[in-house]
């Protein structure tokens, strides 16, 4: 798969397979952990009513999540300029950022090992002002990418042909006189220390 300016980038199905096994995997685990041993302590038991109280909303949890999974992953996608990408997503809260290629600093792969027996990878592209507490989140994630490498490619060239936003904010027609305007301030300031 080729990354084609201007046109719209969407995950992989194999996204949408990574998470249907993720929320069943986490329903494994629920259910190892309460059901089973509500049903060995037998039906009549107070343990099992008080298993089974979780049990429901858990498993209204689950029939949303099932809804809900080819719903996001039908909202999301991305798009790739001369100048920025674009990303989309959400189901009931949609999100749209912008991120110019002269912003961005990192670009890393992530893929963990359910993904990689998929084929499937993050691409995680950080940008110069983005502050985060957590130094592993990233300003934005293309996720479930089959051409991770060729997607990573793309970006990085774009942002070696680029600017850095602090070279573009400088008009060199103007003049840099820093220092001359420092002596005058300083100059402004000993005169009113003597009055």
């Amino acid at each position: 798969m080729t990354v084609k300016l201007e046109q719209d980038v969407k995950p992989s199905v194999q996204l949408k397979k990574l998470y249907y096994m993720y929320l069943f995997a986490g329903m494994a685990v629920f259910t190892l952990l309460f059901v089973v041993p509500s049903l060995a302590f037998g039906i009549y038991d107070a343990l099992f009513v008080i298993a089974i109280f979780p049990g429901i909303p858990v498993l209204i949890g689950f029939v949303i999540a099932l809804v809900w999974i080819p719903m996001y992953f039908k909202s999301m996608s991305y798009r790739f300029s001369h100048s920025e990408m674009v990303w989309k997503r959400g189901v009931w809260f949609r999100k749209t950022g912008v991120v110019p290629y002269n912003r961005i600093t990192n670009v890393d792969i992530e893929q963990g090992p359910v993904s990689r027996k998929l084929g499937i990878a993050s691409i995680k592209v950080q940008t110069a002002g983005y502050s985060s507490p957590n130094a592993r989140t990233s300003e934005i994630r293309i996720d479930g990418m089959t051409n991770f490498d060729e997607i990573r490619d793309v970006i990085m060239t774009y942002v070696r042909g680029q600017k850095p936003i602090a070279v573009e904010t400088y008009d060199k027609d103007e003049p840099a006189d820093v220092i001359g305007e420092l002596v005058k301030i300083r100059k402004l300031l000993e005169r009113r220390r003597k009055c």
